[in-house]
């Protein structure tokens, strides 16, 4: 998806205020690297529009300390699943 790079730095600034997304998720949402996205909404988004880059920079500031956080759920997920599916196999 090419995207004239203006463009794209206010797409995915607006993708992640309005969803609080992760770097990660607008990257695999519009299908292009981390380092894009972080390169997008910190440098170019500072000298673009200091507004929504103040807006984006306090999403990002939340999402990196809930980060271990989340770690520790899909970790208990997959342990979850494991089981599950032990279970299921001894069972059947």
């Amino acid at each position: 998806m090419k995207f004239n790079v203006e463009e794209r730095v206010y797409e995915l600034a607006e993708y992640i205020v309005e969803n609080r997304s992760t770097v990660r998720a607008a990257a695999k949402r519009f299908g292009i690297s981390k380092s894009t996205v972080h390169k997008d909404v910190t440098d170019r988004l500072r000298e673009m529009d200091r507004t929504l880059y103040l807006k984006v920079r306090e999403i990002l500031l939340e999402n990196k300390k809930e980060r271990h956080i989340r770690g520790g759920m899909a970790t208990r997920q997959k342990y979850e699943n494991l089981n599950r599916m032990r279970q299921k196999n001894s069972v059947g």
